[in-house]
C-alpha cells in the first residue's frame, strides 16, 4: 500500500508527476512565488518522504540529490479515496460531491458503467 501523504507531500508529488526528477531547489521552486515554502521544509519533506518510500534518490550532482516519484499519482489518489470511504462510507462521500455541484450526470453515468463491469467481472 502506498504511504499516506500530507497536503505538502502530495503538493511535491505533484512537482514529480509533472516535471519528473528534481532536486530540492527545483521543487522549491516550482511552488508559486506567494505560496512557496521555505527551501529548509521542502528539503526536510523531501527526505521524510523518501524514508517513507514516496520518493527515491536517482543521482547525485555535486551536492544536489536527484529525487523522482517511486510511486504514481494514480496509487496516492487511490489511497486517498480508500483512507476517506473508511471513515465516512460511500453515500456520505457521494451526497457531498451532489451537494456542492461537484457530480455531474456524465459521471453518474460513468460510474453506473464501472460499476456494471466490476460485477461481471465478480460474476465470473
Amino acid at each position: 500500500m502506498p504511504p499516506k501523504l500530507t497536503k505538502l507531500e502530495l503538493q511535491i508529488m505533484e512537482v514529480f508527476w509533472t516535471r519528473g526528477a528534481c532536486s530540492v531547489r527545483e521543487i522549491q521552486e516550482a511552488f508559486p512565488k506567494a505560496k512557496r515554502p521555505a527551501y529548509t521544509t521542502v528539503q526536510t519533506t523531501v527526505y521524510r518522504m523518501e524514508g517513507k518510500g514516496a520518493l527515491r534518490c536517482v543521482k547525485r550532482i555535486s551536492n544536489a540529490n536527484i529525487f523522482e516519484a517511486a510511486i504514481s499519482r494514480n496509487s496516492a489518489q487511490n489511497r486517498l479515496i480508500d483512507d476517506l470511504l473508511g471513515l465516512f462510507g460511500a453515500r456520505p462521500v457521494m451526497a457531498r460531491l451532489v451537494e456542492t455541484g461537484k457530480l455531474t450526470l456524465e459521471d453518474v453515468e460513468a460510474a453506473r458503467q464501472v460499476l456494471k463491469k466490476a460485477q461481471k467481472e465478480r460474476q465470473r
